[in-house]
This record gives structure tokens, C-alpha cells and sequence, in this order.
């Protein structure tokens, strides 16, 4: 089955080639904000470390001055046209990621299929806004931008072939032409290499607390991640010392209460898939957050870009 997918990867190929370089030569026309526009995508399916990337870069260049608005497709949500994303929204609606980096950051957050437009309503909301980034957008040649950054992480590109018959949303020279590759434990060349850390877990249920792995000893634990790679967060949990019973789910899942119906002592999850839970599970919840760290200076190359950026 997967050699009769090939001939459709050639043609999704040809067909992504030709949409780039329509762009390129100008017989579609990408649309120039008034402010600075870095994307953060990549080119394969899944999520590859986008979207923390994405929360360190806005909060990096925070603390240098800047004020940075987000804007994301809002993958898995129900919301049409373009809407702002509030921190008590649902997540079934906004999308889960949108809500995350709306929380993680205090940034305002705009979702919408039309990137431009939601660059456009985000600005007009925000006029304090002085930088975009767009979440998941490198494919998204209509929104003009000012630095492209794309994530490669330890799955490397698998088999190398396009969409259906691999795993690539573009082929892997695409990332020569990009201003950033950034290699999120994967051992390729890249300009720039991040890592994700976090070992103190917060309770769903309320605030003000936290925990470290040691006090999870003894306990009947079951790990959940609906992440793009699940078995990232269960390694996270092994390198912790924690032992545990391992629920991987799909990408963007949608949780219903029988997936997190189990027996035993506490369920711990992502921030990702915290934000889908609600009031689901019967099981204590503890959620690890994880934070960025990039080296060397991603916000700094980025500032080094942007300033001095014409007026669109």
C-alpha cells in the first residue's frame, strides 16, 4: 500500500513546488503586515517543538523590549472565520495549542484559517503590538514574513518522501532557504538547538502547589500525551525516575471521560492535553510543564532581522 502512495507523494510535490514558486515569481501575491512577521513552522507533519519554541520567542522578546502577538490557524478547533483567544476559552474551539501559548505567554493570540486576516484583527485589537509570530505557518505563503524558522526534531524526516507516502509537508531542501533551522534533539546540521526542561508538576485542580518526581514514589501512574510525539514526554517521565503506565493518543485528541477511566493513584499529562481535560478524569491530575532553551541567541537573531525592516 505504501509503494502505490509514491506516485501521489510526486504529485503533492510538484504540486507544493509550484505553489512556492507562483509566489516567488509573484502570480499569487503574499500580503506585507505593518509590523515584523517571524514564522515558526516545519516541514513535516506533526508537531516537532513549534509551539514551545514559539512560547520561549515571544517571551525572549518581551523581556528586550518588544511586544509580540501570536497567530495560529487554531489546528483541532471549531472556531470559523477569525477570533481572539481568551484564557478561559475552550479549547475545542480555539484549538489547544492557540490556548496554551495564550496562557503560557499573557500575549494576545488571534486564530484563524486566513492568517492574514488574523494578523489583521490581532493588530487592530492590540496597536501596542510591534512583531507577529505565526504558529505553524511556514506553508502559508499568502502571509508575507520577515524570518522563517523551522524545527527539526529527533524524528528526523523518517523516509524522506512527501505527503501521502512520507511524512513531508516539503521537501528537505526547503530548509536551505529558510533564515533558521533549529534542531530540537535531533543531531542534524541547524543554526540553533533547543531543548525542552521540566521536572516540577502543578495540579490541575488548583494553584499554588507543585511536586517533583520523587513524590509520585509508590504510586499507580498513568501517563497521557495526545501530543505529535508521545513518547517524547514518556521519555521525559523515564530520565524523571518515575515509572508509570503509558496512554499515548493522537495529535490534537479530543478527551472523552472513558479515555482517562483508570484505576490507580494519579494521571500525569502534558500542558497541551491539561487543557482538554476539565473536570474528566476521576484520578488526581499533575501537569509538567516544560520550558524552552535555545542556544545560541535565537532572539537576538531574530531582532537582528527585523530592525531596520521597511515600513509594508
Amino acid at each position: 500500500m505504501a509503494v502505490l502512495t509514491v506516485p501521489l507523494s510526486w504529485l503533492f510535490a510538484l504540486i507544493a513546488a509550484l505553489r512556492r514558486a507562483f509566489y516567488r515569481v509573484g502570480i499569487f501575491a503574499a500580503v506585507r503586515l505593518p509590523v515584523p512577521v517571524i514564522v515558526v513552522g516545519n516541514i513535516t507533519v506533526g508537531g516537532a517543538g513549534k509551539t514551545p519554541l514559539t512560547i520561549w520567542l515571544a517571551e525572549e522578546l518581551r523581556k528586550r523590549g518588544r511586544h509580540a502577538g501570536v497567530i495560529s490557524r487554531g489546528y483541532g478547533g471549531s472556531a470559523t472565520g477569525t477570533r481572539e483567544v481568551g484564557p478561559d476559552d475552550d479549547p475545542a474551539v480555539t484549538g489547544d495549542e492557540p490556548l496554551l501559548i495564550r496562557r503560557r505567554t499573557g500575549c494576545p493570540v488571534f486564530v484563524g484559517r486566513d492568517r492574514v486576516a488574523a494578523g489583521r484583527a490581532l493588530l487592530a485589537a492590540h496597536p501596542e503590538t510591534d512583531v507577529l509570530l505565526c504558529d505553524d505557518g511556514l506553508q502559508h505563503y499568502r502571509l508575507g514574513r520577515d524570518v522563517e524558522i523551522a524545527v527539526v526534531d529527533r524524528r528526523g524526516f523518517q523516509n524522506g518522501l512527501m505527503l501521502p507516502a512520507g511524512p513531508l509537508r516539503e521537501p528537505v531542501s526547503r530548509l536551505r532557504t529558510v533564515d533558521a533551522v533549529v534542531a530540537h534533539d535531533w543531531n542534524g546540521a541547524a543554526d540553533f538547538r533547543m531543548t525542552l526542561v521540566g521536572e516540577r508538576f502543578k495540579p490541575l485542580a488548583k494553584t499554588g502547589e507543585s511536586a517533583l518526581s520523587a513524590e509520585f514514589a509508590g504510586k499507580r501512574i498513568h501517563a497521557v500525551a495526545g501530543i505529535g510525539e508521545p513518547q517524547r514526554f514518556f521519555d521525559h517521565l523515564a530520565a524523571l525516575g518515575l515509572r508509570f503506565e503509558a496512554h499515548p493518543f493522537p495529535d490534537h485528541h479530543v478527551y472523552a471521560a472513558a479515555d482517562l477511566d483508570f484505576t490507580g493513584d494519579v494521571i500525569l499529562t502534558t500542558e497541551k492535553d491539561a487543557v482538554k481535560f476539565g473536570v474528566l478524569a476521576r484520578l488526581p491530575v499533575w501537569v509538567l510543564p516544560v520550558a524552552a532553551t535555545v542556544t545560541p541567541d535565537l532572539a537576538q537573531f531574530v531582532l537582528e532581522r527585523i530592525n531596520g525592516r521597511p515600513s509594508a
